[in-house]
């Protein structure tokens, strides 16, 4: 997704989203240790989109103060 998109999300679904993100990136990095996979850029997609996330919220934090 796009930082677009996750700015029109709440902060609470933000959140949520970024739990689901960090267990999903978890197992897939112990999957890539294991087996390996197919397209190690995957890793980084799911790491880039957790930090846009927490961008977004950081952002609105310090609109907010």
């Amino acid at each position: 997704m796009k930082s677009t998109d996750y700015s029109k999300m709440s902060d609470t679904d933000l959140l949520q989203k970024i739990d689901e993100e960090k267990t999903a990136l978890a197992k897939m990095k112990f999957s890539h240790h294991v087996a390996g996979t197919e397209n190690p850029m995957n890793l980084r997609a799911r790491r880039r989109d957790i930090a846009r996330m927490l961008t977004i919220i950081n952002q609105r934090k310090k609109a907010t103060n």
